[in-house]
């Protein structure tokens, strides 16, 4: 039985795919153009991709600056900071769930680790190596890199890598089964996490111990080690991992067929993720209690659930997100700019230490002249740049959102609910998509759904329909909105028979690597 995973202890696997790396391809040139152009200390340059790379929160812009870091710290023969743009270039690509790339720049950086000889380097680049097999589900290649990472890892003075490497080493024997080996490794990391006064490691280890317990059917010794990592986490305000335990448990009675142990559980994880506002625990909360209700035969009390869960999950992927996505990209946008902008600031701190010494001779005013005639030509090419992405960002939430309320969105912030006396919601799904969905090849899944969308939005911005989201297969749209018309349900009915036709045109003679699809179209006015 596969748990809840409560929280690797190296890098966390979270967040979305966002593709950058093209469309800012420009700014990447500008970047390295400032870190060339006199500018004479690399360290500093190859320093500022090294942090930006590591610390930004945005995966995708983490991996644009590791490939910087790493083209630059190759032409200055960096080897350190070489090691350190394939080992940021790996997580980012883990984090966006490219489990190829992200395996290759962690085996280059290992690589680079062992030619440094630092082992310290090379035992915890096994163990990110080790969690990448670990989620793809190759079990076997994550216990040998995890067994490689310790072995590694006990020929060094690095208690805190060790120590992590045994906690998820454990972790992984938890998700195959293996309880016995699972508890030897967290009985072993918790004396190093103790004498590291590392508190939340140790609890972390005794929340597993726990869930191992449960399984084996010793409930006491389950409910003491889960009561000692509950209490250590509430200290700490760490509410998401003990929703988390409490979640695991519930799994295991509900797999035992003890139903009001699992219940149990299962409202206590309810409860915290509602009072601390944990969104996705509420989602795993309800649809837990809405199967486990079904389960003992209870309609109600799993409908009640079942809506919950259907609320609170239209929340997480509502056109907020779609706002959201609009802001990182802004962000994105705006945090190169003032990378440039600190780079230059470190270029104009070396020029005014020239410009003194340029004061000793006419010659050398007359090249400082020179000089500063090119730093204001950057400065204007740069303010150029600045101004096209600033295009680019407001283009961007003319893309996702109507004129008037993008305009609104970035004068005040927000915008002011409205209210349309008649409008017409038109939605459609693909029958029989889950099976659909479950036989084809994930690239010719996505490559017939962006088809079939791309299609209907041609259809829907011919009838000046408002497209509002979509959810997996599902496309939604309205007509009479932003902009109120009397004919919205005309327009929304010829865009339905349109995009019917479509569906009969692909069937018919369907486009390589496209599957054919049935649609089902509702509309209510």
């Amino acid at each position: 039985m596969k748990f809840y995973h409560i929280m690797r202890l190296v890098s966390l696997i979270m967040f979305l795919p966002v593709t950058v790396y093209a469309q800012n391809q420009e700014l990447a040139d500008s970047l390295k153009a400032l870190g060339s152009k006199g500018f004479d200390n690399d360290s500093i340059y190859l320093n500022r991709l090294r942090l930006i790379s590591s610390n930004d929160t945005d995966p995708a812009i983490q991996e644009f600056f590791a490939d910087s870091l790493i083209s630059e710290a190759t032409r200055r023969n960096k080897t350190g900071l070489l090691h350190s743009g394939y080992l940021q270039k790996g997580n980012s690509n883990r984090l966006m769930g490219n489990y190829g790339k992200a395996l290759e720049s962690f085996f280059q950086a290992a690589e680079i680790g062992i030619q440094l000889d630092d082992p310290i380097k090379e035992g915890s680049l096994y163990g990110s190596i080790a969690d990448v097999y670990s989620v793809s589900g190759d079990e076997e290649n994550a216990i040998k890199y995890y067994n490689q990472s310790i072995e590694t890892l006990r020929q060094t003075t690095d208690t805190v890598s060790l120590s992590t490497a045994l906690y998820n080493t454990g972790d992984e024997y938890i998700n195959q089964g293996k309880y016995d080996l699972a508890l030897s490794y967290f009985e072993e990391a918790i004396p190093l996490f103790d004498h590291m006064d590392f508190t939340i490691g140790t609890a972390y280890c005794r929340g597993n111990i726990g869930i191992v317990y449960a399984s084996q059917d010793e409930f006491n010794l389950a409910e003491v080690n889960l009561n000692a990592a509950i209490n250590t986490l509430e200290e700490y305000e760490d509410y998401y991992a003990i929703s988390a335990f409490l979640f695991s448990m519930s799994e295991i009675f509900h797999e035992k067929h003890d139903h009001p142990e699992a219940l149990k559980y299962a409202h206590q994880a309810m409860d915290l993720a509602e009072k601390y506002d944990l969104k996705e625990q509420v989602v795993d909360a309800s649809q837990q209690l809405y199967k486990l209700y079904k389960h003992m035969d209870q309609p109600d009390r799993a409908l009640e659930y079942h809506e919950i869960f259907k609320s609170v999950e239209d929340t997480i992927f509502s056109v907020e997100k779609a706002r959201d996505l609009a802001n990182q990209k802004t962000d994105f946008e705006i945090g190169i700019k003032q990378a440039e902008v600190d780079l230059l600031e470190e270029q104009k701190k070396s020029q005014r230490i020239t410009i003194i010494a340029t004061l000793i001779t006419l010659g050398l005013i007359c090249i400082m002249a020179i000089g500063l005639f090119r730093r204001n030509r950057f400065i204007k090419k740069t303010n150029a740049i600045i101004h096209a992405e600033k295009e680019k960002s407001d283009n961007l939430l003319l893309n996702i959102l109507p004129e008037e309320t993008a305009d609104e969105l970035k004068e005040f912030g927000k915008v002011e609910a409205r209210k349309y006396e008649s409008v017409t919601v038109l939605f459609t799904d693909f029958k029989g998509f889950t099976r659909f969905s479950e036989n084809l090849d994930p690239a010719e899944l996505v490559k017939s759904i962006d088809m079939y969308f791309s299609k209907f939005d041609e259809i829907i911005e011919k009838y000046d329909i408002e497209k509002i989201k979509t959810i997996g297969d599902a496309y939604m749209c309205a007509g009479g909105l932003p902009h109120p018309t009397e004919d919205h349900a005309e327009r929304c009915v010829m865009a339905a028979q349109e995009i019917i036709k479509v569906m009969y045109d692909i069937k018919e003679n369907s486009p390589p690597g496209v599957t054919a699809l049935d649609i089902r179209i509702g509309i209510n006015t």
